[in-house]
């Protein structure tokens, strides 16, 4: 395990399969995000290798949701680069990030209340222009058959789960290569969580590259490849997801009382 933004060369053992070969898909260098004047990332470096699952770990108001936001563009950056799939977009247009096959399932879900099911479904679809949407919807709807049941349901009306799964399938109907998930557990039963941490597993396993932010840490750092620790907008400690979940002070800060 690594201090201050290092990252671990180790193949992780954390999840179902081994760390993907370092292809680096998204790499944040440097990275400042300013509310005003009060600094919320202080220069934060991460690496996201494709075919992995990473995740951020952190404290309330640690900058986590921040640093995603900030990926997307808004806000942005003020200093610092992103780059994806070699391309730098540190300056682009949120609705241009879209395009560039990156999706983002956020925090709070932020679902259209009074659209249907199918209609929130038809919005992640038009980053692509529909191109495949019979297609995609079929999928997104055997990976959540309960989205199927309520296609024609208004958005608002669903649970709190069923509203999670129709961020993330929202999110997977532009057909992403990388996927940004804010907090997919939070609020939710423990059952749901389990079948939502099942879906990322199995998106992973079919090829998607996952930056996974998260308060639930055991169920993070047990599915990831790699991770990170924030704290107060800076990167901690790194190293593999089974690293982190051994390390004394992750568990303290962590995990005690959490699941074991």
């Amino acid at each position: 395990m690594s201090e201050a933004n290092s990252t671990a060369q180790a193949p992780a053992q954390a999840s179902p399969q081994a760390a993907p070969a370092a292809r680096p898909l998204l790499t944040i260098r440097g990275v400042k995000t300013f509310y005003g004047n009060i600094i919320a990332l202080k220069g934060v470096d991460i690496d996201v290798n494709e075919g992995e699952i990473v995740t951020l770990i952190g404290a309330n108001g640690a900058g986590k949701s921040t640093l995603m936001m900030t990926i997307f563009g808004n806000p942005r950056a003020r200093e610092g680069t992103i780059t994806y799939a070699g391309n730098e977009i540190t300056r682009m247009a949120t609705h241009d990030i879209a395009k560039l096959n990156i999706a983002q399932s956020p925090e709070g879900r932020r679902i259209f209340p009074r659209m249907t099911v199918f209609e929130n479904l038809q919005m992640g679809a038009s980053i692509n222009a529909f191109a495949h949407f019979e297609q995609d919807l079929e999928r997104v709807c055997s990976i959540f058959p309960r989205l199927k049941e309520r296609l024609h349901q208004r958005g608002g009306t669903l649970s709190g789960g069923e509203q999670q799964m129709l961020a993330i399938a929202r999110a997977l109907m532009s057909r992403p290569k990388l996927l940004l998930l804010d907090e997919p557990s939070l609020g939710l039963a423990p059952l749901v969580v389990r079948q939502i941490f099942d879906v990322i597993r199995e998106l992973n396993r079919e090829g998607m590259t996952i930056f996974l932010v998260e308060q639930n840490a055991y169920h993070a750092l047990k599915l990831a490849h790699r991770a990170y620790v924030m704290v107060t907008g800076s990167i901690t400690l790194s190293g593999t997801g089974k690293e982190l979940l051994a390390d004394p002070q992750v568990r303290a800060a962590y995990l005690e009382g959490g699941r074991h």
